[in-house]
């Protein structure tokens, strides 16, 4: 029998269904994609979260930094305080193009007396026409004293005329814009304790590198108790070409706190901003000393032979709050057991242990590659405090390796055939390496091997004079 034909309210019926079910998969899947959204949202939060968790665990940073980390990353902006910082020229006048190298000085009226004049002094006559022709050498005046203030720039006037006009000294004051916070207020305004000369010494030395920042693509830091070592600038020129494209934050030209270092001057505004932001009980030589980790320098890149030192005495305070500069003093190296192999050119009886061995001989090879190498394998892994690589001749300097680099090795091989994994300490400045070997926090491997490497071929001759190793811990005497 045949159906019926559905009526008016069937397909009523039916359309309110079919409209019901329309309506719940809408609502279904506008509910599903906000669940993936959030649910996305959570996973990009998540991955955000682990790499800034990776990234602490890798750095090891201080509790205190890691609750900055987030202020860190936003220093893309300089701080406001800098941002509406106020200088006024007392002497000189910027250069009219960017040099390669500020040298950096920060100075207040010391309770005894004040070290600037000798250490200006003391900088230009270490200095050669053509060295002073690449830096120029940037003054801070910090202390508010105006009769201090005027008596010192008359005495660096009358004193380094020839510099002021040569536009390669410049003396500024500075100060911080708008009302300062807390931390940055001066000792008179603070109780008398260490919290004021940290909170005074980052200020100043904030404000400095603010001005220096474009004055030249690197910064050195001293202060007015430190001396150089004559040619310190040729010394410090010639290691920056070397280290000009390899990748580090700060290079360390001496053991002292914080003098003695020197920066990329694009680094100097996020360096400026990074000292304001904490608070002021924490000591300027801790986030010096925390803030290349942040920029991905994981140890510090240290240079053994130091072109700087610390004289004069400090007040009662300044000694209580600040750590004492303590010079490395290394004996003489105590090269352990150790096996060299090399793939370079071998003539006679001159073996590569030469190289290693702790006298007048050496090893001489001819027309070295790129690629060669010479690994000196130790026995057994050691903590190895510095390396000292010379090549070329002793007095005259010839036959040095014009480019090249020195690697640490870990993981010794089977059969002392070499080792697993190299990093790089560092490239040959001159013909030499001298550094110290640091390790990061918490590391317990020991280094297996050390490796000369050959980065441009030369038709000549090669003397890889002597290579240095210095396992035993080194002695501190302080300064001055």
């Amino acid at each position: 029998m045949p159906r019926a034909a559905p009526g008016p309210r069937t397909v009523h019926g039916c359309l309110c269904k079919y409209l019901m079910v329309v309506v719940s998969l809408i609502l279904l899947g506008s509910f599903l994609q906000e669940r993936l959204e959030e649910q996305l949202m959570y996973s990009l939060l998540v991955e955000e979260k682990k790499k800034i968790l990776w990234q602490l665990n890798q750095q090891q940073i201080s509790s205190e930094i890691k609750n900055h980390l987030q202020a860190f990353k936003d220093m893309q902006k300089t701080s406001p305080g800098l941002q509406r910082a106020k200088y006024k020229l007392l002497a000189g006048a910027p250069p009219h193009k960017k040099k390669l190298l500020t040298v950096g000085i920060s100075s207040a009226l010391h309770p005894h007396e004040s070290h600037l004049l000798d250490a200006l002094r003391a900088l230009f006559q270490a200095s050669s026409g053509p060295e002073l022709g690449c830096v120029v050498v940037l003054v801070s005046l910090s202390d508010s004293d105006p009769e201090w203030l005027s008596q010192t720039v008359a005495n660096i006037s009358d004193l380094f005329q020839a510099h002021i006009e040569a536009r390669q000294l410049l003396v500024v004051r500075a100060q911080l814009g708008g009302p300062p916070p807390l931390h940055t207020l001066r000792p008179e305004d603070l109780p008398s304790s260490c919290e004021a000369l940290y909170s005074v010494q980052k200020a100043d030395h904030a404000l400095l590198m603010n001005f220096a920042a474009n004055l030249s693509e690197y910064f050195l830091m001293l202060d007015d108790q430190v001396r150089c070592m004559p040619k310190f600038i040729s010394t410090i020129y010639w290691t920056l070409s070397a280290w000009k494209e390899l990748p580090w934050v700060t290079l360390e030209f001496s053991s002292l706190s914080f003098a003695g270092k020197v920066f990329r001057s694009s680094d100097l505004p996020r360096l400026a901003s990074f000292l304001l932001v904490f608070p002021k009980d924490t000591p300027m030589h801790v986030l010096l000393s925390e803030f290349p980790p942040l920029l991905a320098q994981s140890t510090p890149i240290r240079f053994g032979s130091s072109v700087f030192y610390h004289v004069g005495n400090r007040s009662g305070l300044e000694s209580a709050c600040f750590p004492a500069d303590k010079e490395k003093v290394f004996g003489e190296p105590d090269n352990p057991p150790a096996s060299v192999r090399t793939d370079m050119v071998m003539l006679s009886d001159n073996i590569p242990q030469y190289a290693y061995t702790l006298n007048k001989e050496s090893f001489a090879t001819l027309n070295p590659v790129r690629g060669n190498y010479l690994t000196v394998i130790l026995e057994e892994p050691q903590k190895v405090t510095r390396v000292e690589v010379l090549t070329g001749s002793d007095k005259e300097g010839k036959h040095q390796l014009r480019r090249g680099q020195v690697e640490l090795g870990f993981g010794p091989l089977e059969d002392l055939q070499g080792c697993a994994r190299y990093t790089l300490l560092g490239p040959v400045v001159e013909g030499r390496l001298d550094q110290m070997v640091s390790y990061e926090e918490d590391s317990l491997e020991a280094l297996g091997c050390i490796r000369l490497l050959v980065l441009e071929a030369q038709e000549s001759w090669l003397l890889i004079r002597q290579i240095k190793v210095w396992t035993t811990e080194y002695d501190e005497e302080e300064e001055g």
